[in-house]
């Protein structure tokens, strides 16, 4: 089986690297190509070589047949959406679309590590909630965590003496809060790159322009990766000092009122 090399370029694939990187067997990879839903490799020599574009390619197709599309669906939309357009436009569009937003390296762990973290907490019921939210995926007989640094805040907050349940509860509803903020932002680019506005109905709304360059498309999201992330920490920032400060305000209150009754 190739394996990459030092001489491997950053960036480039061997089929059999492309399959471990996407998770995805190469027979479906060949497969992929065969009905054209997926570009062939570059040839150099005997050896093709894949890219990050063939990767992005590769998980919107994953995510394509989780949602209930088939092959055939796929390979009329990917065809729809590539007519009368730069193929490598596309593709770099697709890879800004999929790629992971988070940098954490990925962390695989045992049923035995997590009780080592949480101790006796660890029961079934609170592992079947960490995996329906998502903080913890099957992997064999192990566990892949979706967040290494939510995991690690996870047992600090439990050996600071907050029960595991507590604390699963609050990693749950802060999650459906934040999944809100995200999906605003999303809006943002859905709006300009599948548009709801008929030609000519765009003046005099405050809906952005539609951007019918994939190129521009992609350098938006791009560009709107770092933007959320500083915004969602200054406003958590406010919305933090402004709780404490309620909190704080309280029990001021309320230590004044005990100190004029007593």
């Amino acid at each position: 089986m190739a394996s990459r090399t030092e001489n491997d370029q950053a960036g480039e694939y061997r089929i059999n690297d492309l399959a471990r990187e996407s998770g995805i067997p190469v027979r479906n990879i060949r497969l992929y190509q065969e009905r054209r839903i997926l570009p062939p490799p570059v040839r150099r020599g005997r050896v093709g070589w894949y890219s990050e574009a063939h990767l992005a390619r590769l998980r919107l197709i994953a995510r394509l047949l989780d949602r209930g599309y088939s092959l055939a669906h796929i390979g009329e939309l990917i065809s729809a959406w590539e007519r009368g357009r730069d193929l490598a436009d596309v593709l770099g569009l697709e890879a800004a679309l999929t790629s992971p937003w988070s940098e954490e390296p990925q962390t695989v762990i045992s049923a035995g590590d997590l009780q080592r973290m949480f101790g006796k907490q660890e029961e079934r019921g609170t592992l079947d909630r960490a995996i329906s939210s998502g903080m913890l995926r099957p992997d064999g007989t192990r566990f892949r965590v979706a967040s290494p640094q939510l995991l690690d805040i996870a047992v600090q907050l439990v050996q600071a003496g907050y029960p595991l349940s507590v604390v699963l509860k609050l990693a749950e509803d802060s999650m459906h809060d934040i999944e809100r903020v995200a999906e605003r932002y999303v809006s943002l680019v859905k709006a300009t790159i599948t548009p709801s506005l008929s030609p000519g109905d765009s003046h005099g709304t405050d809906e952005p322009a539609e951007i019918d360059d994939p190129a521009a498309a992609a350098a938006l999201v791009q560009s709107l990766r770092p933007l959320a992330r500083k915004s969602v920490d200054a406003m958590l920032a406010m919305a933090m000092e402004n709780a404490v400060n309620q909190v704080l305000g309280d029990a001021v209150s309320a230590l004044a009122k005990e100190t004029r009754e007593s």
